[in-house]
């Protein structure tokens, strides 16, 4: 695991910036601060388990079941990423809340980047990830 970020400063699920859209949730599983969550049944949230999943943003505190996790919608973050990430990439859900690239079939009309709008998280802003586990600076847009 390296910290690619730029921001030793900071740890797993701090925000880096003023002006960030945080909404809290009802936790329906156990939720770690930093993973990417998304939305369970009856508006809660739950750590992503998989690629492709709806995210609802980034939890910003470790609760337990029940408990009200903050969450990121918009705003710069320090994230978990779970696998390579490019600097400028556009990166989406993973296993675990950590998030992962997203890649896009290019096609002349770009229909699979707008079916797959709803499944983007954010944009990776700091150094490019190599591996599972390594700290990234991400933009969140949800």
């Amino acid at each position: 695991m390296a910290d690619v970020s730029g921001r030793t400063d900071l740890a797993v699920g701090d925000v880096a910036e003023s002006g960030a859209i945080i909404v809290e949730y009802e936790a329906e599983a156990a939720v770690t601060k930093g993973q990417a969550v998304y939305f369970t049944s009856g508006g809660k949230v739950s750590p992503t388990s998989a690629a492709g999943q709806k995210a609802a943003g980034i939890a910003l505190k470790t609760v337990a079941i029940g408990g009200m996790v903050p969450v990121l919608k918009k705003g710069k973050v320090k994230l978990t990423a779970g696998g390579a990430i490019a600097v400028g990439a556009i990166f989406g859900t993973g296993v675990a809340g950590k998030v992962l690239a997203i890649a896009f079939a290019v096609t002349y009309a770009n229909t699979d980047a707008l079916a797959r709008m709803d499944e983007m998280l954010g944009k990776n802003e700091g150094a490019a990830a190599t591996a599972d586990g390594d700290l990234i600076l991400g933009r969140v847009d949800v």
